[in-house]
């Protein structure tokens, strides 16, 4: 990657053989979803996860609304969502009648704080949906105890965390279901798609079912029936193989990818530690029993005041840097459900302090320097 006067927050790059595959998938005459370059996505990351079924969707919104649709989630239940989440998290279930239950996150890792979990509880909550946030993982065991104790399901919204573990474990294996994203802004990409994980046997042949419209369809192409047809409310939710070829490329080379991204992390992290610790400015924080994706770096500031500067200075020097966030119990759509200032007040406050910085797989080293040298020299 050439450096460039402008640094951009994010920049998509080719990795490995996406061109190719593109080009193999059109002259095969085959281009919808559930061809060679999907199966061949979905059997790579079963192999990395040790897990039975993934299915390539869409989007990680579908997989989310696949997920929903799989548990059945109705008016009046509930679903335990993060306050700091985008707003996927909670539309998925929503959609189907749902009242999301806004939980803070942790003052460290900015994770669901299980802490607070139980508390939130009713007789009508269904799912959990913890989010792995900057792909580091959340405090699974308990959550997952908790869960099972009241029999309510857990959906890993693990849109940040492949390739990233809690206790030497994959993410995204440890609820009944989980949702991956495979967005531009992800380490690996195919500029809009996801994946629904199937941890629990009973899903795989509904799961299946609601992908495809609600048809047996993969059935019949498995010579199980010899014709399909209409047998459960679904949707379309199946990605292109064009898309997949793309995502296969990618995924081929995850390993390269997530090196040159933990060396961005570590050459960030390291670099500003003094710089940070000066200024009451905190950096990620990974709990020794987790290892993150390297899926972004963020700084979080001492104040909202702090905060405009730093991206305006940033801004003047040509490096793009962003917030995240802004807490979804606030919002104004969540407001028919009371959420009221002060009712997560971690998320609230993370929300006017956060910055990310500049984080992609062909950022240089160089632009890296540039962008280091900035933050060094801001007051």
């Amino acid at each position: 990657m050439t450096d460039s006067p402008f640094i951009p927050f994010n920049r998509s790059s080719l990795q490995g053989g996406e061109i190719e595959y593109i080009l193999a998938a059109i002259q095969s005459g085959q281009v919808a979803g559930d061809q060679t370059f999907s199966r061949k996505c979905q059997q790579l990351l079963e192999n990395y996860l040790g897990v039975r079924r993934v299915l390539v969707t869409t989007s990680c919104t579908h997989a989310l609304e696949l997920a929903a649709l799989l548990l059945d989630i109705k008016e009046g239940d509930e679903v335990v969502v993060p306050s700091f989440t985008f707003v996927s998290t909670a539309n998925a279930f929503v959609l189907r009648g749902a009242t999301p239950v806004f939980c803070d996150v942790r003052e460290d890792t900015l994770n669901l704080d299980e802490c607070r979990l139980e508390s939130l509880l009713t007789p009508r909550t269904r799912a959990v949906v913890p989010v792995h946030y900057a792909g580091v993982g959340c405090e699974m065991d308990t959550i997952m105890d908790i869960c099972r104790a009241r029999g309510i399901a857990v959906v890993e919204d693990n849109a940040h965390g492949l390739f990233g573990k809690y206790r030497n474990r994959p993410l995204g294996t440890f609820g009944a279901l989980a949702a991956q994203s495979f967005h531009e802004t992800k380490n690996i990409t195919c500029g809009e798609g996801g994946a629904l994980i199937l941890n629990d046997p009973d899903h795989e042949e509904r799961a299946e079912i609601l992908r495809e419209k609600g048809t047996n369809r993969a059935r019949f192409f498995r010579g199980e029936v010899d014709k399909y047809s209409w047998v459960d409310a679904g949707s379309s939710y199946v990605m292109s193989d064009v898309l997949a070829a793309f995502l296969y490329g990618q995924l081929e080379k995850w390993e390269q990818i997530q090196a040159k991204r933990r060396t961005i992390w570590h050459r960030y992290d390291e670099s500003l530690a003094g710089w940070a610790e000066a200024r009451a400015i905190r950096r990620p924080t990974v709990p020794d029993e987790c290892e993150q994706a390297y899926h972004m770096y963020y700084l979080v500031m001492p104040s909202l005041e702090t905060r405009s500067r730093f991206i305006a200075h940033l801004g003047e020097k040509q490096i793009k840097a962003v917030f995240h966030y802004l807490p979804l119990h606030l919002s104004e759509y969540a407001r028919q459900w009371g959420g009221r200032v002060g009712d997560c007040p971690v998320a609230e406050s993370a929300s006017d302090r956060i910055v990310r910085l500049p984080f992609y797989t062909d950022l240089s080293e160089s632009d890296q320097d540039r962008i280091i040298e900035a933050i060094l020299c801001f007051a």
